[in-house]
């Protein structure tokens, strides 16, 4: 080995060394650097930790979060016997309905709006329900009389203005509210509520009078599998048996899908707004990097005037900024790490979170990757303009910023960085074109901003001489050479462009959920109403306000289970359109188009349609 390939070598050890004796002095100079890094990494690691962390609870709390170890779920009708055969071949079996009512006082002189669910002596298979007072459910829900017991969310209790032991009426049915219900184990599985919980026994249901053709009601047959181990084989055998039956089917392994995709998405769009503050503070570091490279103009001389040559000096500088940049990164993991056990606090009442300190080790790899990339990016630029100066012009005191652009290593370099963390924010993303609109929004904003940063200059430097020496100084730094104007605006516009498009969703989801309500909202909503109840309810309408206007829309409750001739399970359906298919859909059978549907292709039927059913 020659002398120079020796020496060579040895180059990295002694940058290291000489970058450790240089952050001696401590890390003046950096502690922007230190905060820009740490808090956008930290908002990446907690969003991901937190996201993790919920959906690890609903994989190890499935069976809990379903009450069953496997779901069937039917809209409108109760299995048929060869079903329910089926079914109870599998295990212990919990049915339960579910439906939207309303609940009365006896006098009439308050009702609410309740979500109902009825059932059986098996329920719950797994988890538990709480109630206050604490007492078994066979107990609470038993029938005294002719009056059936009941479990009522606090919410009921209160827009009733009523306590515990007082009597109300569902349907045909008189109902004792026996305990307010603490805690619903299965409740996340069941989806979004409309309106406050009523629980009442299969019997009290079927009293009610309220299930009855063409109610909207979903019926529920939860399994306790005699072998857990066939979950994944009893949804085929289920289609394969059954495939008109139109069940939805739904296993611990993925209790509440509806929840984890909307954590993910809830999760992608924080994940987004922190990459922006990471590059926010990005413009700062490389601000950062710059002043205190500029500050170590004499060291640098020092070296070059010893002999070191120029990738030497930038090796040293990047060792510190790295080193640097790990510091700012482990802090903001260790902020980042915390996030999920201190929301654990506020949100285990409404979210399935772990309040156990536990670390999520993919999320905080993802956010120091985001951070040292993004560390890169912005300080690989000042490090090649500082080894392109000469020792004789740090002599004389000249900072950098005449020294242009740097190499064209240190360019590339630059350029891979924003790549890299451009396709990592891409492949992590939920919604792939949401994050592309996103970062071509971004590199769009940076465009601008440079070029507003350009025209302040310009401005500046062909502004009138002013007389006050303060004010002449002033404008005298905006455009000079070196000067941090570019720097500013970016930051300043890129941190107020983040607000305003945080405020602009905000302000966008308010006005459309409020914004034309008292337009377009009818002053009564009413549901359910059967078809030998029309004639007598547009009378009772009629009577009470005459000249009110009553639009109609006869419906019903369905699942698509074809897809152009083919079985909807067979198919890959785009993340955007697989909601359509979980669940029910409204369909209707109105003669007449209604007011605020648009037909995007084909035709309306006749109104005298007569002939094979369309549905």
């Amino acid at each position: 080995m020659s002398a120079a390939t020796a020496i060579r070598s040895l180059r990295p050890f002694l940058a290291l060394r000489l970058a450790l004796r240089e952050m001696r002095g401590g890390l003046k100079g950096f502690y922007i650097f230190l905060a820009c890094i740490a808090l956008g990494t930290a908002a990446i690691a907690g969003v991901n930790s937190l996201s993790q962390s919920i959906s690890a609870t609903i994989a190890s709390r499935g069976q809990d979060i379903l009450a069953g170890d496997i779901r069937f779920e039917l809209n409108n009708r109760v299995a048929t016997p060869e079903e329910r055969a089926f079914l109870d071949g599998l295990g212990d079996v919990s049915a339960s309905a579910g439906l939207r009512s309303m609940v009365r006082l006896p006098d009439g002189s308050n009702q609410a709006l309740v979500e109902l669910k009825a059932v059986d002596s098996a329920y719950p298979l797994y988890g538990v329900l709480e109630s206050e007072p604490a007492r078994p459910l066979s107990d609470l829900l038993s029938k005294q009389g002719d009056v059936y017991g009941a479990v009522a969310a606090p919410l009921l209790l209160e827009r009733l203005g009523i306590a515990p032991g007082t009597e109300v009426l569902v349907g045909n049915a008189r109902i004792r509210i026996n305990a307010t219900l603490i805690r619903e184990s299965d409740a996340l599985s069941d989806g979004f509520g409309f309106a406050p919980r009523l629980m009442v026994s299969a019997e009290a249901l079927a009293t009610s009078g309220l299930v009855q053709t063409g109610s909207l009601v979903e019926h529920s047959y939860k399994i306790r599998l005699a072998d857990p181990s066939r979950v994944a084989s009893i949804r085929t055998e289920a289609q394969s048996r059954f495939p008109a039956a139109g069940w939805s089917i739904r296993t611990s392994t993925n209790a509440a899908p509806s929840l984890n995709a909307n954590i993910t998405r809830f999760s992608q769009f924080l994940t987004l707004v922190g990459l922006t503050a990471l590059i926010v503070g990005g413009v700062g570091v490389g601000n950062a990097v710059r002043s205190y490279l500029d500050g170590k103009r004499g060291v640098i001389a020092t070296f070059k005037c010893l002999g070191a040559p120029a990738s030497l000096v930038a090796t040293i500088y990047l060792a510190q900024i790295l080193m640097i940049a790990s510091i700012g990164i482990a802090i903001g993991l260790v902020i980042g790490a915390l996030i999920p056990f201190v929301a654990a606090q506020f949100l285990a009442d409404v979210l399935p979170v772990s309040t156990s300190f536990e670390l999520y080790p993919s999320a905080l790899g993802l956010a120091a990757l985001f951070g040292f990339l993004t560390a890169l990016a912005f300080a690989v630029l000042p490090l090649g303009r500082a080894r392109r100066v000469p020792a004789t012009a740090l002599f004389r005191q000249q900072g950098f910023e005449r020294s242009g652009f740097p190499a064209w290593p240190y360019l590339a370099g630059a350029l891979i960085c924003l790549a890299a963390l451009a396709g990592l924010a891409v492949w992590t993303a939920y919604d792939r074109y949401i994050s592309l609109i996103f970062l071509g929004a971004i590199a769009f904003a940076f465009i601008v901003l440079r070029a507003v940063a350009f025209l302040i200059g310009w401005l500046a430097r062909r502004s009138p001489r002013v007389h006050s020496p303060a004010l002449r100084l002033a404008i005298g730094n905006i455009h000079r050479p070196g000067a941090l104007t570019p720097s500013v605006v970016l930051s300043l516009g890129l941190g107020l462009a983040l607000l305003v498009t945080l405020a602009l969703i905000d302000g966008n989801l308010r006005r459309e959920l409020t914004g034309n309500m008292s337009e377009r909202a009818p002053n009564f909503f009413f549901v359910d109403i059967q078809g030998h109840e029309i004639d007598g309810f547009r009378s009772l309408l009629g009577d009470a306000m005459p000249k009110g206007k009553i639009i109609e829309v006869p419906m019903l409750r369905g699942r698509i289970v074809a897809l152009n001739g083919e079985d909807v399970n067979s198919r890959t359906v785009p993340p955007g359109g697989q909601w359509v298919l979980r669940g029910d859909r409204g369909i209707t059978y109105a003669k007449n188009k209604p007011e605020n549907s648009t037909l995007t292709e084909g035709a309306w039927w006749p109104a005298d349609y007569s002939g094979e059913p369309l549905v």
